[in-house]
């Protein structure tokens, strides 16, 4: 039987030998007490690696996201983002269902947007039956835009936006350290822009579970009850902690080779008759048009047939992610059943 080649998403890895090891040596308490070390140990060193006062350990991505909405927020507020943003399209309405608040779109780039986008969106001061702007956030990189990444300046112009008008910023860093790899650049330039960030351990990192918010001491107080409340609070969760730990030390450089991977995904799909169009590469995920020639349920059955697979993004939009364990044997295969459809 030919082993499936799972390109769906980033989630899909398993632990590595050396990651179950280090979880099931985990030293644990019940962290809803806020006792378990191994989760002190690892909401402590992310927070050192951004340089925030604090950090807080999460089952999801999508739970920090919207613990930062509502600490940011209150109801009738709204929240600025670009029309791409995964809070906006993947968070089942969470901004309107646990804060109360609607959503100001920004048409951008690929999911990135300017200053002067933003100066042109944003609501401050308006008059008494006009919402005013609660929250402004971006995402890095950017899922529906292709794992684009962010330029740097751009952010600063738009976090200087922010301080000027005293709105709260918020990063969406599901998979930001994709970003800092494929720019060389570091957590702290980042920190310092953002008055919270999350991100995903669970994606390019390989940990099974996790994801972590940062931000002042005090939004992380507030974060703590939010958690609660949204249920989010685990006990002896120090297990999926150290996994996450094993992720930050051990495969941040290598999510470079998932970059390569994609990019020479990206160069085959170009040379195909059937592409209409592909996304340029930058980091790990690949998402391309088919052409009138060829259906898109045709192309995902020659893929399953050679246990391939892929995902719809919607109007016609597919994607493919690559990942921890996808290898370059995995790769050649690949490239060889596009070649050959």
């Amino acid at each position: 039987m030919s082993i499936k080649i799972n390109l769906v998403s980033d989630t899909v890895t398993k632990p590595t030998p050396e990651m179950l090891s280090c979880m099931m040596k985990a030293e644990v308490g019940d962290d809803v007490f806020r006792e378990d070390p191994t989760v002190l140990e690892l909401e402590s060193k992310v927070a050192t690696m951004f340089g925030k006062e604090a950090a807080l350990f999460t089952p999801s991505g999508t739970m920090a996201n919207q613990i930062a909405i509502n600490i940011h927020t209150q109801p009738g507020k709204q929240v600025v983002c670009d029309k791409t943003a995964h809070i906006y399209n993947f968070e089942n309405g969470g901004i309107a269902v646990n804060s109360g608040c609607s959503v100001k779109l920004i048409d951008g780039d690929r999911g990135r947007y300017s200053a002067d986008d933003l100066k042109n969106a944003i609501q401050v001061h308006s008059t008494y039956y006009m919402q005013e702007t609660g929250l402004v956030s971006i995402e890095n990189t950017t899922n529906l835009g292709g794992g684009a990444t962010w330029n740097l300046e751009d952010v600063k112009k738009i976090s200087e936006v922010c301080k000027e008008n005293n709105i709260p910023f918020h990063m969406d860093g599901a998979r930001l350290f994709n970003a800092l790899v494929a720019n060389n650049e570091t957590p702290k330039q980042y920190g310092e822009l953002f008055d919270t960030l999350s991100i995903c351990i669970s994606k390019g990192l390989g940990a099974p579970v996790g994801s972590v918010l940062m931000g002042t001491k005090d939004h992380i107080k507030k974060a703590l009850r939010v958690r609660k409340i949204m249920g989010g609070g685990m006990r002896q969760v120090g297990y999926l902690a150290a996994a996450c730990i094993y992720a930050l030390e051990n495969n941040v450089e290598r999510l470079a080779d998932d970059h390569v991977r994609a990019k020479k995904i990206e160069k085959t799909l170009k040379k195909q008759n059937y592409i209409k169009s592909v996304l340029t590469v930058e980091t790990n995920i690949v998402i391309f048009e088919l052409n009138e020639t060829i259906s898109q349920d045709y192309f995902m059955k020659k893929l399953n047939e050679n246990n391939i697979y892929i995902v719809s993004m919607g109007g016609g939009k597919l994607r493919m992610t690559t990942h921890l364990d996808f290898n370059d044997a995995d790769l050649e295969i690949v490239l060889s059943v596009l070649d050959r459809i």
